[in-house]
């Protein structure tokens, strides 16, 4: 069975949908996207999100946030990270040489295996730095297509944590890139929570950092 709205579960009980997009949308002949916030839940956070067979779930959220994180914790299917195409041009290439001058190479790449993983026509994890609104785009297209739904998954972490977690990891953009990663976040996040994900989404799921260090599982059943 197709599901047409994410499902998240722990010890058996399934998260309570949240206010949904408004009437207008309802209007249109489509049904409205479902948005679920599991942020402040006090330790009672889901271990896992359901998915049907088709979906394809794009992650988003500051650099730093932890998408990356998650994505290689959670996701034992077909997951598409931009930082797995860089980290494997890093290792190529000599130390020293600035991540701008490949980057071109680094998005070629995580575009060609993005491409062949949606060909196998299954469900897949996909990361999104959050400022190419193509992608998603792309992605609504290809999730309509096979008969399936695109979700959002939408880490909201304050920008200092988000500065850390770079810290962290050896790993930091510029201050330019981050101002525009932080305002295109942050328009994101207000139509989220106003119950307005993206054009093409069926559903979007709110995580803080808690709720995204609980998920343990992002499966596609079917």
């Amino acid at each position: 069975m197709n599901r047409t709205t994410a499902c998240a579960a722990t010890a058996g009980v399934a998260v309570p949908q949240q206010p949904s997009a408004p009437a207008r949308r309802r209007a249109a002949g489509r049904p409205a996207p479902v948005v679920r916030d599991l942020r402040d839940r006090a330790g009672r956070s889901p271990h896992a999100l359901l998915f049907g067979p088709r979906d394809l779930v794009v992650v988003t959220g500051l650099p730093g946030s932890g998408k990356s994180t998650l994505m290689r914790r959670a996701v034992p299917g077909h997951r598409v990270d931009s930082q797995d195409a860089r980290d494997r041009w890093a290792a190529r290439l000599p130390r020293r040489l600035p991540y701008a001058l490949y980057r071109p190479l680094v998005r070629l790449a995580h575009y060609a295996g993005l491409r062949r993983v949606l060909r196998t026509g299954e469900g897949a994890v996909v990361h999104d730095c959050g400022t190419q609104a193509w992608v998603r785009a792309w992605l609504a297209h290809e999730a309509r297509r096979r008969g399936g739904t695109l979700h959002l998954l939408l880490l909201d972490v304050a920008p200092g944590t988000a500065r850390e977690g770079q810290r962290e990891r050896g790993r930091g953009v510029s201050r330019y890139a981050f101002r525009r990663h932080r305002r295109a976040s942050a328009r994101l996040l207000d139509a989220v929570e106003r119950g307005e994900p993206p054009a093409g989404c069926g559903s979007a799921v709110l995580l803080d950092r808690a709720a995204a260090d609980a998920l343990r599982r992002i499966v596609f059943t079917g």
